[in-house]
């Protein structure tokens, strides 16, 4: 359920992007989840379809990016990339002196917005303006 707050979040990223852009329709976003995070990727496909109905944001397609967590050991300088349940120990030396980076994120990497109907391909200039 924690998803739903989250994705509220990530809504109000894309429509403040969109805007930002010019108010048009945003076609793509790109996600980057964490395997830690304990995120559901279909609960937030859910809610976003819920929350997004009649926006700027409406049938976005989402992308979904997972960034496993990397596990360092303090004693030998061991790494290893690592899925839940944690383990509690090196798997080179033994050590518990292990320190987990990564695997927690969870933020908006990239929107697409759909290009403005009127606008010159090849160049910045608007062929209404000229």
């Amino acid at each position: 359920m924690h998803e739903l707050p989250v994705t509220q979040g990530i809504l109000s990223i894309v429509l403040e992007a969109a805007e930002q852009a010019g108010s048009y329709p945003v076609q793509r976003i790109d996600l980057v989840i964490g395997t830690l995070s304990s995120i559901v990727d279909d609960s937030v496909q859910f809610y976003f379809d819920a929350l997004s109905a009649g926006t700027l944001a409406q049938g976005a397609q989402l992308s979904f990016r997972r960034v496993l967590a990397t596990l360092t050991c303090g004693a030998c300088g061991y790494q290893a990339q690592v899925i839940a349940p944690l383990p509690d120990c090196c798997a080179a030396c033994g050590s518990t002196e292990v320190l987990v980076e990564d695997g927690m994120e969870f933020y908006v990497e990239a929107i697409e917005v759909e290009e403005p109907n009127n606008a010159c391909s090849n160049c910045e200039i608007n062929p209404d303006e000229q």
